[in-house]
């Protein structure tokens, strides 16, 4: 892994939810979480139906996500469509709910 040059956007995030976001509203499942390192936004995967991590990142410009639930240890630029390394892993705010 290596460092883009959207590194800088980094930041220690608060998760928005424990889950997806938008998932959790509408009462659809994910499959695995991300989180974005730079607002704290949780959105699902894009192996989940409703792809909200990449959707979250079309909608604000955010450019790094991080491999969230389960905590995977590395992260995404999509500007650069690269695993970036991260300084640490966000802690999850409690018991994340399962729903593959």
């Amino acid at each position: 892994m290596s460092i883009c040059q959207h590194y800088g956007a980094v930041r220690d995030v608060i998760p928005s939810a424990r889950g997806c976001q938008e998932c959790l509203m509408i009462g659809t499942p994910w499959v695995h979480l991300r989180i974005c390192r730079f607002c704290g936004h949780v959105g699902c995967c894009d192996q989940s139906p409703h792809r909200h991590a990449t959707a979250h990142y079309h909608e604000t410009g955010h450019p790094i996500m991080e491999g969230y639930d389960p905590p995977e240890g590395w992260g995404w630029c999509y500007v650069d469509e690269m695993e970036v390394d991260l300084p640490d892993q966000t802690p999850q705010s409690g018991p994340i709910p399962r729903y593959y």
